[in-house]
């Protein structure tokens, strides 16, 4: 009896170890796949900041100045940009 004990005390050893590894391996994909997500954020808005500075030639405009100038164009854009890149449109 006492050995059947010891083996079911092992064994639930050994299934909390696994359970400890995959939980460690689901939070480590979790990481890698949130670093991602951000790595690609911010690869996206570098490359719009970088065509905004060159088509609007905003080098020199700070954060609050280049927000007036967005706000100022903003509605026009908005009505008269072609169906190809409105929103409900799916991203080829």
């Amino acid at each position: 009896m006492a050995n059947q004990y010891e083996k079911l005390v092992a064994q639930k050893a050994r299934l909390k170890e696994k359970i400890d590894r995959e939980d460690f391996k689901l939070r480590q994909s979790k990481y890698y796949e949130n670093r991602q997500a951000r790595k690609a954020r911010s690869r996206r808005l570098i490359q719009k900041g970088a065509l905004l500075e060159k088509y609007f030639q905003a080098n020199n405009l700070s954060v609050e100045q280049t927000e007036e100038l967005l706000k100022t164009f903003a509605d026009y854009v908005n009505a008269h940009k072609p169906d190809k890149l409105k929103n409900d449109q799916p991203n080829n």
